[in-house]
């Protein structure tokens, strides 16, 4: 019987990609890189404009707290670096690479050289992180990161394989054409936490998938398939944990204070890359789908391609009136297609009028959102306070809580944005919060008089805050880097 966790919904599925095999996406004549495709602090860059750069290079850096290194997805010349916004509204550099086309590799990108059952988790964590490598499946937390504060602290590793989001297919044709990516990257992964045995999660509308894994596994004591049942949101890393252990991770707790981590597919496979090839993080599979898509592809693309060049290169059937990066669930409206690919791109979607949900009424207190909430929120409640701005009201019923599955609007007759009105209010909160501490924190020292160390910075040098804070505008980073230095 199917493993599978209470509420959730079931979703229309529209894979129209899932028989298509991965191509490689022809690199473009010019890559824009983000320096924030990691949560955690932005990285800084390591180039200036002017430098021939190779693919492979590690062009940004910062070593001080939570982050990850980013590299460059061609070789050619740095254009530009400037500052822009990405597709969560947050500002970032953006490094801007003219590519050459001579698909020179970096002196570093090299293999390991070293047999795992040699190597330590000290070196294993070390190769991952210079590889840059974060969440694929979208949550984009940097994996050293994870690993370091899962070790001597979990008992079971899980590899999600769920893909539960309609559309979305990479991580299905990658564990049907390379599954022993996925399964040599879970073994790398066990062995820097010093576990014998590892779970694959794979849900019961991709047997084929867990036939594949079975075929280059079946010998291997150190993997075990876990079939579970295909619902939304499956995928969501604390329902797979009580889907497979029935431990439920409460608020303000992360799976690994259960004796649990949970990694993307793709992850795993990247893992392996950086220890087989030496190829760092510079492409990722997406899935490329919607009703004004010609052709639906999975594009294995360079990070840093613009959008519309993936879109130019599947085909239009009519000018969309809506794309999204990710799955429609809990994917982003894009308001540039021109943004580029990064780490976090599960999939490019655009659609027409005709899959554009509109508002119809007012809540009629159905309590469907209720039931299909896997976090036993009451969304309903949320909405209206969110709407009202009672922004106490919304903590008191647990927003934090709500990891924004999107099962709420789903199900909503009214088609009321739920999940848009608690993004929103969460999104008030932090700033709340973030102001709150920045008054603390002024209150502390006296307002320094202006000079070069706030020149970058002029609202900062209005708050009177310290240089660290002028660093870390986003208060939600703030808030990760600090709890991952701790754990360190």
């Amino acid at each position: 019987m199917a493993l599978t966790f209470q509420g959730g919904v079931y979703v229309d599925e529209h894979k129209s990609a899932r028989k298509n095999p991965i191509e490689t996406f022809p690199a473009p004549k010019f890559v824009s890189i983000p320096l924030s495709q990691h949560i955690g602090i932005h990285a800084k860059p390591l180039v200036k404009s002017g430098d021939m750069v190779d693919k492979g290079q590690m062009i940004a850096n910062n070593e001080k707290g939570l982050s990850c290194p980013v590299h460059s997805s061609v070789s050619g010349k740095v254009v530009s670096i400037e500052r822009r916004v990405l597709q969560t509204g947050v500002q970032t550099d953006y490094i801007t690479i003219e590519n050459d086309f001579a698909e020179r590799l970096h002196i570093s990108v090299k293999p390991f050289g070293k047999k795992i059952g040699e190597t330590t988790s000290y070196e294993i964590i070390e190769v991952i992180k210079k590889a840059g490598i974060s969440g694929l499946g979208g949550a984009m937390f940097p994996t050293y990161a994870k690993i370091e504060s899962a070790i001597n602290k979990v008992t079971t590793l899980i590899v999600n394989c769920i893909e539960c989001e309609p559309y979305i297919t990479a991580d299905h044709r990658l564990t049907l054409e390379r599954p022993e990516a996925v399964v040599n990257g879970m073994k790398i992964l066990l062995k820097a936490l010093g576990l014998k045995i590892g779970y694959i999660a794979i849900a019961d509308n991709k047997l084929n998938a867990a036939d594949a894994i079975t075929d280059i596994s079946s010998k291997s004591k150190m993997v075990e398939i876990k079939i579970l049942k295909t619902k939304y949101p499956q995928g969501d890393e604390r329902q797979i944990i009580y889907a497979l252990t029935g431990k439920e991770i409460p608020s303000g707790k992360l799976p690994v204070d259960f004796g649990c981590v949970v990694f993307n597919a793709e992850t795993c496979a990247a893992v392996y890359n950086a220890f087989v090839f030496g190829l760092p993080l510079i492409d990722r599979i997406v899935t490329v789908d919607g009703d004004c898509i010609m052709q639906p592809k999975n594009l294995r693309v360079p990070i840093g391609t613009p959008a519309s060049a993936v879109i130019e290169y599947c085909g239009l059937r009519e000018e969309p009136k809506k794309i999204i990066k990710g799955g429609p669930m809990m994917g982003l409206a894009a308001f540039d297609v021109n943004t580029p690919i990064t780490k976090g791109t599960t999939g490019i979607l655009a659609f027409s009028e005709k899959y554009t949900k509109k508002t119809t009424s007012q809540c009629i207190r159905c309590g469907k959102c209720v039931n299909g909430c896997s976090m036993r929120l009451m969304p309903s409640y949320l909405a209206m306070f969110a709407q009202k701005e009672e922004l106490e009201m919304c903590e008191k019923y647990d927003i934090f809580n709500c990891v924004e599955c999107g099962c709420c609007t789903y199900v909503c007759p009214a088609g009321l944005p739920i999940v848009q009105y608690i993004r929103t209010a969460k999104g008030r909160i932090q700033e709340k919060q973030h102001k709150n501490a920045a008054i603390a924190s002024a209150k502390q020292f006296e307002a320094p008089k202006p000079s070069n160390q706030y020149q970058g910075s002029a609202a900062a040098a209005r708050r009177g805050t310290t240089a660290d804070t002028v660093e870390n505008e986003n208060a939600v980073e703030d808030r990760i880097a600090e709890k991952y230095n701790k754990r360190k």
